[in-house]
Formats: C-alpha cells, structure tokens, sequence
C-alpha cells in the first residue's frame, strides 16, 4: 500500500499516542508508531493498528537526542510513503514544584515537551507537499497555574505560543494546530481518591475518553480551513 499517505506518531505505543495512531489508522494512514521504552506496548499497538488493513512501522527513538531523530527521518525517507501527518504526542510530567525542580529536571521535560516537537515539526514541514497537518498535543494545564507541575506547565504554555508560530510560518502548505486534553487517564501521581475527587469537580462529572480527545484529530483531518487553533476536550475543566 505504498500509494497511502504516512502519518508520524510520537509516544504512540499506549494512553493518547496509541488513540491518536489508531485515528489515523481508521481513517486509511500508514503509521510510523514511535516509541521509547515501551516496545512491548508499541508491538501490541502494531497489531491493533494492522487490522485496519493499513502498513505499521514501529521505531523505536529518544526525542531528545539529535541523532536518534535523525535516524528517525532516515528511517521515514526510506519509506514508500509521503508524511502527510504528524503528531507530537510523546511528553513527559514530572511531579515537581519550582522549588524540588532541579536543572536535570526542567531540562528533560522542556527538551521532550518542546524542543523536541520544535525539531520534529521542522524536519516534518521539509518533506510535507500542500495539504501536510502538523498537530501538537498541549494540556488544558498549559492555562492553569499547577504548581506541583511547574516545568511541565511551562512546557506545554510554551507550546501552544510554538503552535501560533508555525501556523504562520508554514501557511499556506502545512497547517499547524494543537489538541489541549483535560482529565483523561490519571497518571501513576494521582490516587483513585484524587482522581475521583478531580472528576467529580468537572462541569460534565466524566473523564474524557481517548477516543474522545482522537476525534479532535479527526477533525483536523477534515477541515482544512483550521490552522494555529488549539481544540480544548477537558469535560469543561478550562471553565473552573
């Protein structure tokens, strides 16, 4: 199937990554599913992804190393597919306040949550004809003050301001917007206690659902007069 388009996932071996890959999977996208560490998980993903009749690449890659990426868009070139679609998916959200954050720290979350989209987004817009869709994925969080995720929040605010810029600096070729989740899959720093609690606050009382966050990426795929958005799916948490 070397005539459908290619669609770059970043973190796609589980939570959001995998839902967003097998979006574009359903709607007939080759994917190159990156991965880090978690190769077993990208694998079981891999064989979601193929039922849909559609090629699946796992590579596994550390953003934050320039060689890795690099090899990644070696990788890519050798495919027998155009990169239509990219989305940075992969992040990371250390559980640390301004005063417990050390260098090491706000250099890792800051090098994947937003250099790494930066160099990513770069390398994609060289090989992206007219009609490429590049798709950052922020944080509801990215417009709160969360204190106990103090380089996380700064990194995912930095990215919606990145988003704006490289929708104005790829238009009109490549449209670039942002996905903004709210409460979706507690992370392994919340209690079931904390995260009923944080549920129970939402003005819809229910986690969005992976699928759920997806199909704001469907609507991008769809509607080519969008670009430098960023579509909020937080269960009306951004209104607390």
């Amino acid at each position: 199937m070397a005539d459908c388009p290619l669609a770059l996932v970043t973190g796609a071996a589980h939570r959001l990554g995998r839902a967003f890959a097998l979006a574009l999977a359903r709607q007939g996208y080759a994917i190159l599913l990156h991965y880090h560490s978690a190769a077993e998980k990208a694998a079981s993903s891999a064989e979601e992804i193929r039922v849909f009749g559609v090629p699946v690449y796992p590579i596994q890659a550390d953003l934050t190393d320039d060689t890795a990426l690099s090899s990644l868009f070696s990788s890519l070139d050798s495919l027998p597919h155009k990169l239509r679609v990219l989305v940075n998916s992969a992040a990371v959200m250390p559980h640390r306040d301004l005063r417990a954050t050390s260098a090491a720290d706000w250099d890792a979350a800051l090098d994947l949550n937003l250099r790494a989209p930066f160099l990513l987004a770069q390398q994609a817009a060289e090989r992206m004809t007219a009609g490429g869709l590049i798709v950052n994925v922020t944080d509801v969080g990215a417009h709160k003050l969360w204190t106990g995720y103090a380089a996380y929040a700064v990194s995912k605010s930095a990215l919606e301001t990145l988003t704006r810029l490289m929708a104005k600096t790829y238009a009109p070729s490549i449209r670039v917007n942002a996905i903004a989740p709210g409460l979706v899959l507690p992370s392994e720093n919340v209690t079931p206690e904390e995260w009923e609690r944080l549920v129970g606050r939402l003005p819809l009382q229910r986690p969005a659902s992976p699928e759920d966050v997806a199909a704001a990426l469907e609507f991008l795929l769809k509607n080519e007069s969008v670009t430098g958005q960023t579509i909020t799916v937080d269960g009306g948490y951004s209104l607390l």
